[in-house]
């Protein structure tokens, strides 16, 4: 693997460890060359997803941009990082069995939902703000009054 810091070929693995939910191996690299440490994951994947957005547009699926997501809509919320992986691991893994290699936005939207309506609740309103377009505050009033029922 080439080093992210200096770009040297020659990289070596210092440690290597399954993460705790085994989902991945947890590898700590260092360069040669310049002398820095940082940390990869190896995860498997069962296929290339992609994800059709609105505007028909295709993009390849991005666990990263998944998680931050979360991330923000979970921002100084009692949740930890560690949930927050749980949960873009098994969405990950539900789209890959789903047999589908093309995945509307709107799928992967639910599923965050879903997610969230069981994990927090504020977390799930803050999603929901973005994720259903609301613009004036009867909209979140609507789906408060909705969650409550």
């Amino acid at each position: 693997m080439r080093c992210p810091f200096c770009g040297h070929d020659d990289t070596q693995v210092k440690d290597s460890r399954p993460t705790e939910d085994n989902t991945a191996i947890r590898r700590r690299r260092s360069c040669p060359e310049c002398g820095a440490r940082w940390t990869t994951f190896e995860r498997v994947q069962l296929r290339e997803l992609t994800v059709v957005k609105n505007d028909s547009d295709r993009a390849p699926f991005d666990r990263d941009k998944l998680a931050k997501s979360l991330r923000i809509a979970l921002s100084k919320r009692p949740v930890g990082e560690d949930r927050i992986e749980r949960i873009v691991n098994s969405i990950q893994r539900q789209l890959e069995t789903s047999g589908e290699s093309e995945i509307p936005t709107k799928a992967i939207g639910e599923m965050v939902m879903e997610n969230l309506k069981d994990l927090d609740q504020v977390g799930y309103v803050r999603f929901a703000s973005v994720y259903r377009n609301f613009r004036e505050a009867k909209d979140f009033e609507a789906f408060v009054e909705e969650l409550s029922e």
